[in-house]
């Protein structure tokens, strides 16, 4: 049993707020982060080492009544030994949960009783803090794709909330941390199932945060965000009755006439193609949609019609200086606007409606909206998908080494953010993978609307956008790659565009975009400035994708420039060898040489990730056994004389005796 009307309630309100309180909330990502990385059971400063891996994690382990990280930091000061076997038992997974955490419980109790001055009132609280609540939260925080936190007063409002069958009861220690691992795990197959939060959560995460691939942090936080609200007698936030539109006239009112509204649909730089398509499909539809019915009726992502709406609603205010919702997130102030809305009902796919503002409806009743496009794949359009290969989901799985997990991932990424950056060693296919995510998203092989180019340290603004060339015996004003492809991307708004860029980090960044770092932000799509060589207003368009490829291996490179770091969204891309995909691959060789190399090469990266002066970012990729029907053992060879070993003797070209012995055990697969 799970009430999933009252559970997609409070997610609406969690996706709505989670951006105006994630500066409150973002230290437990970052939490988890420094904890992996200073984290070191065998440090011989052990008190330092559980003081730098617990620094982040504030109010979750220090409260005004309550220590339990300086507690524990105590006790490793006066224990060493005692609290490194305490903290191996505790992270032994191949032991019951609640024993380990009553072991070390006990433990603690132990050790309080020891440490604890004789001379001291017996009637002061001797408390250790190392409750299920601080015991579960070192486990999320050293497995955070296992566990979650468990904390008595949340889990019981969730099983309120969710009217779950595992029940949480005072008292019942055991019961109750077996019973919150099992709820959160089913709250967090439906967040993993939501189409949009993957790529909200993705454009929020900085470098300094954990990536949180299983989303257990984001359940634990939805958890916080569920009893937060409830504690004082609340309910979800914003929710409003079923049948009832918000906002209401009384609270907001755009003050858009008819005739205005007529004015802006002409104006194509407040209504431009894209913009126009979403107005006639809700329209079409009857004057009010939710995202999810758009799509699946008339194709695009739910993304176009949702991102869409606000990108528009803010033309519209900037053409009218209308008013804007005095309150709410940064969604919520833009959309009313164009709409009124409402939570669906039962029956209704989504779950928020948007229904035209009365004043726009008419207008777009007036208008002859005959040449808008009302299905994203209209036939009559250059290279639309009937004239191109299909290309999907399945085929991209079929020939990129990567999960489902990870390319629904990626995918969000990108669609959320519009920036992408692929990293990652050589040989992990990022520039495979690049062109074939376009395709993806695309829905066909159209490479009409892909555009690739290589960065290199001379590359420049004129190469880019625009300037002076020679021509013949003068110079004359040249457009750039980008520039060109903007403007095609603009006039066919309803289809997305990708401009891939191999090698981004070798150029030199702010030269090369120029004024345009600025608008290829997210929030400045369709924005226009002024070029600086040409007195013309530019904008990138919002229908474009920027994905970019760099080798993380690449020593000769400095930092990628910081004000383009933050317009990107980064993904790292590993090598694929234990992917089913590439395990099918080799099985269709048929090649026992094959599996005994990629074996070694495993066993290589391994040594890898563990050399200081290289790390994961310098493994060796799988695209060297990549794109053969058939394999030799000459074949097989070849890659590792002439591919593998000279990568290991510029890693290592100072240690030779290194270098030799990874040479006779590559080598070795083939006596």
């Amino acid at each position: 049993m799970f009430d999933e009307k009252r559970f997609e309630d409070w997610l609406l309100a969690y996706k709505r707020d989670l951006p105006g309180f994630w500066h409150e909330e973002r230290y437990k990502w970052k939490a988890v982060k420094t904890f992996g990385d200073s984290w070191d059971i065998n440090a011989e400063d052990l008190r330092g080492m559980l003081e730098a891996s617990l620094s982040g994690c504030e109010n979750l382990l220090t409260t005004t009544n309550r220590f339990p990280a300086g507690m524990i930091c105590e006790f490793a000061e006066k224990y060493p030994d005692r609290i490194r076997a305490m903290f191996v038992d505790l992270f032994d997974e191949r032991k019951d949960l609640w024993e380990r955490i009553d072991a070390f419980k006990m433990a603690s109790d132990g050790l309080r009783e020891v440490t604890k001055d004789p001379s001291e009132s017996q009637g002061k609280n001797y408390s250790h803090y190392q409750d299920e609540n601080s015991i579960t939260t070192y486990l999320w925080l050293r497995y955070p794709t296992r566990h979650y936190i468990y904390k008595y007063s949340i889990a019981r409002t969730l099983w309120q909330q969710f009217k779950t069958e595992l029940p949480i009861k005072k008292g019942a220690y055991a019961t109750n941390v077996r019973n919150n691992e099992a709820m959160y795990e089913g709250i967090c197959g439906r967040l993993a199932a939501d189409p949009d939060l993957r790529g909200l959560l993705d454009s929020l995460l900085d470098d300094d945060c954990d990536h949180d691939d299983a989303l257990h942090t984001m359940t634990v936080d939805f958890g916080h965000y569920v009893w937060h609200h409830m504690r004082d007698g609340g309910d979800v936030p914003g929710k409003k009755p079923k049948d009832e539109w918000f906002p209401s006239a009384d609270a907001y009112d755009p003050g858009i006439t008819v005739e205005r509204w007529a004015g802006l649909l002409n104006d194509s730089s407040v209504f431009n193609e894209g913009s126009l398509q979403i107005m006639r499909r809700i329209l079409d539809c009857g004057g009010s949609a939710t995202c999810k019915q758009l799509s699946e009726k008339y194709g695009e992502a739910h993304q176009f019609y949702n991102g869409g709406s606000q990108w528009l609603a803010k033309r519209v205010q900037g053409a009218t200086d209308c008013p804007v919702m005095p309150q709410g997130d940064e969604g919520a102030r833009w959309w009313p606007i164009l709409y009124v809305g409402k939570s669906s009902g039962d029956g209704e796919e989504g779950s928020y409606v948007w229904k035209l503002r009365p004043e726009l409806r008419t207008a777009l009743e007036r208008a002859d909206l005959s040449h808008v496009q009302l299905y994203a794949n209209s036939a009559s359009l250059p290279n639309a998908a009937g004239d191109t290969e299909p290309y999907t989901k399945t085929d991209f799985l079929s020939e990129v080494y990567m999960s489902e997990e990870r390319y629904e991932r990626l995918r969000g990424v990108l669609t959320n953010k519009l920036n992408l950056i692929l990293q990652g060693a050589p040989g992990v296919g990022k520039t495979f993978c690049a062109r074939r995510l376009a395709w993806s998203i695309m829905g066909s092989k159209d490479d009409s609307r892909i555009q690739m180019v290589q960065f290199h340290q001379s590359y420049s603004y004129e190469d880019f956008i625009m300037g002076y060339k020679p021509d013949g015996e003068g110079f004359s004003l040249k457009e750039g790659v980008f520039y060109r492809f903007c403007k095609r991307a603009e006039k066919d708004p309803g289809r997305p565009y990708f401009f891939i860029i191999d090698e981004i980090n070798r150029g030199n960044l702010s030269k090369v975009f120029g004024e345009l770092m600025m608008l290829i932000e997210r929030d400045y799509r369709g924005v226009p400035i002024t070029l600086a060589y040409r007195d013309e207003e530019f904008c990138v368009p919002e229908n474009l994708f920027l994905i970019g490829m760099m080798n993380t291996a690449d020593r000769s490179l400095a930092l990628i420039d910081y004000a383009l770091r933050r317009r990107f969204a980064f993904f790292e891309m590993r090598p694929g060898f234990d992917s089913e995909v590439f395990r099918s691959y080799c099985e269709g060789l048929k090649s026992d040489t094959l599996d005994l190399l990629v074996g070694q090469i495993q066993a290589l990266n391994a040594e890898i990730r563990r050399d200081p002066a290289l790390g994961r970012g310098f493994e060796i990729g799988h695209s060297h056994l990549c794109g053969r029907s058939a394999c030799d053992d000459e074949w097989l060879r070849e890659v590792v004389d002439f591919d593998i070993i000279p990568t290991l003797e510029e890693y290592w070209f100072d240690d030779e005796d290194k270098v030799d012995r990874w040479k006779a055990v590559l080598r070795g697969v083939f006596q």
